[in-house]
């Protein structure tokens, strides 16, 4: 961990000296693989941590989702090469060295979003077709910022595609394409690596989690794996993380030296951060023997060498496996070689239905009929169904949370095709009202359009992505024409009621955390005017918070029980004014807090 922190503490000094050579040379940008049960972080410097892209989220690597478990600390690739009588190695990223892969500063060079057979003109990929459900494309070189401390850039440029799907069976894991290109120089005994600083385990403050992982190799699969050990400060994870490795396809794998090289966490030993000792690490050939003490797994896979002209690509692609246990990763691994020995090019679920939410009084009416200029989820074709069957739409379906936008989901209907011998044949609807619904609460609704199966590979049904079309509404009613009516719900509060405990919850944590805490305390003025200024007050008259209040749709506000310098209250008796600001009309009023 001290390590850790004084690695942490380095980077944060060498990123605010470059900060104004960053900002102006490079256009660096993140996205997330989120279209299925794994949530990862991309960014258009090669990792999948947040490096120096602005990020606000707490986990980069969150699987399942709404589990709060991680997986990734740092992660990207290595390579090295002998350049002249130089050997040199540029990362995007490790312990012990600085990031030296960046995008450009054009406006283009962001990380791109092409759904499956989307065709989509990228400056550097024109005409790219989308493979997966979701694919993500960037492009990063490690000679855009020359002033890297102790960095020789070898020219590379590298374009990296990854791919994510939707639906069972493949939505448990990431694919990763790389296309390194040699822009300048002929490159001798290239050797690529893939560096993972893995750390499985609940996401809580700190990185305690991170400290009894340990590290496994399958030589045969060219897989390596970070494990959490059962028990600990952690608990016991639901799945490890897997890095697998593809060679490029017209090099055997078998002609290759093959290296994987743990090194123990806890500050009992890294990645080196010269280029020669890291080079001669990538290219030992050294298979080591699985990590037995559980005190941290880093690892590096390696392949080469290969030799590389001016001008030449090395193209091969990483997966990133995760599954229940180990025995479930590794079923993952089955279903991705039968996927690689499909092209990529398997089944797919339908456009996303074109969902529109209105909120009313106690209800929610959904609607998703397609409209002038919306895709129709009813009419897509799957060219790489192994049946008869090119328009393989079967029908929606309708799903509710109290939770959030990731879930937990409830089914709430289903409508497919009738007479067609699919499913229950209920004939399609393309309205939903939900009612009887509390108001001023949040609640999640989604609608999925669904497939038929392909019988001929077992290819189940395909789903579009829940996650991706949730919506967040608050029923509750119009605001009021002036004040009169306001109140205070509830009231008294009462802090020996688990408010979060509630559903729909009436507290629940913000941002990325899933742990209600004090400053997640919640009362609600409720039948504002649009347009109007709440004060209040103590007993004595003291002020304790204004709350400035301006919408046409929206008549309440909550307060956090904090006053504006900060301080939570205590119990008691408290006042409070609505001034109409729009009239100068005004209502007095109090509350009661007991703690």
């Amino acid at each position: 961990m001290i390590y850790k922190l004084l690695k942490n503490l380095v980077l944060i000094y060498l990123f605010l000296c470059l900060s104004s050579t960053f900002g102006q040379r490079t256009n660096l940008d993140w996205k997330l693989h989120n279209i299925g049960e794994v949530r990862q972080l991309v960014t258009n410097m090669g990792t999948l941590w947040q490096a120096n892209v602005d990020y606000p989220g707490l986990i980069y690597s969150e699987f399942p989702r709404e589990s709060h478990e991680e997986h990734i600390g740092e992660g990207g690739i290595w390579v090295g090469a002998i350049f002249g009588s130089d050997t040199l190695v540029s990362v995007t990223t490790s312990w012990n060295s600085n990031f030296e892969f960046y995008p450009t500063d054009e406006p283009w060079d962001t990380i791109w979003i092409v759904n499956k057979n989307d065709t989509v003109d990228i400056p550097y990929w024109q005409g790219y077709v989308g493979v997966s459900d979701q694919d993500l494309i960037c492009r990063y070189s490690d000679y855009n910022i020359r002033t890297i401390p102790d960095h020789h850039p070898l020219y590379l440029d590298v374009i990296q595609n990854s791919y994510s799907w939707a639906s069972e069976p493949l939505d448990e894991m990431l694919i990763f394409n790389f296309k390194v290109i040699s822009t300048n120089y002929d490159l001798d005994n290239v050797y690529v690596a893939y560096w993972l600083d893995g750390n499985v385990g609940y996401r809580g403050s700190g990185w305690d989690f991170a400290l009894d992982d340990y590290s496994v190799y399958y030589s045969d699969k060219k897989f390596g794996v970070s494990v959490d050990d059962p028990g600990h400060f952690d608990g016991t994870a639901y799945s490890p993380i897997g890095v697998q490795i593809f060679p490029p396809e017209n090099i055997p794998s078998d002609s290759l030296r093959w290296t994987f090289n743990w090194y123990p966490g806890q500050g009992l030993g890294a990645p080196p951060g010269q280029d020669a000792l890291r080079y001669e690490q990538m290219a030992s050939g050294v298979i080591m023997e699985n990590q037995q003490d559980p005190i941290g797994s880093q690892f590096i896979i390696s392949f080469g060498p290969v030799d590389m002209y001016a001008g030449d690509t090395l193209s091969f692609f990483v997966a990133v496996l995760f599954g229940e246990g180990e025995e479930g990763i590794l079923k993952n691994v089955d279903r991705l070689d039968w996927l690689v020995g499909q092209d990529f090019k398997v089944p797919s679920p339908p456009p996303l239905p074109p969902l529109r939410i209105k909120a009313r009084n106690h209800e929610v009416i959904l609607k998703w009929d397609a409209q002038p200029g919306d895709i129709n989820p009813e009419t897509y074709i799957d060219p790489y169904r192994a049946d008869s069957s090119q328009q393989p739409f079967e029908g929606y379906r309708i799903y509710k949370s109290t939770r959030s936008a990731a879930g937990p989901w409830t089914l709430l209907g289903e409508y497919d095709l009738p007479n067609d011998g699919y499913g229950y044949n209920t004939g399609l609807e393309h309205e939903y009202i939900d009612k009887g619904l509390l108001n001023n609460f949040d609640y999640y609704y989604s609608v999925t359009a669904y497939s038929k199966e392909d019988t001929v590979i077992d290819f189940p049904s395909q789903e579009s992505s829940i996650y991706v079309n949730a919506k967040q509404v608050i029923p509750g009613t119009a605001p009021p024409q002036t004040v009169g009516e306001v109140a205070v719900v509830p009231n008294p509060y009462r802090g020996d009621i688990a408010y979060q405990d509630y559903d729909p919850q009436w507290e629940k944590p913000t941002g990325t955390r899933d742990r209600w805490m004090e400053q997640d305390r919640r009362i609600q003025f409720i039948n504002l005017p649009i347009s109007c200024e709440i004060k209040i007050f103590t007993l004595a008259g003291d002020l304790v918070a204004t709350i400035l209040h301006d919408n046409p749709s929206k008549g309440y506000e909550d307060w956090n029980l904090t006053s504006d310098v900060g301080q939570t209250v205590s119990s008691g008796i408290y006042l409070f004014t609505i001034e109409d600001t729009n009239n100068g009309q005004a209502q007095i009023g109090k509350f009661v807090i007991i703690k």
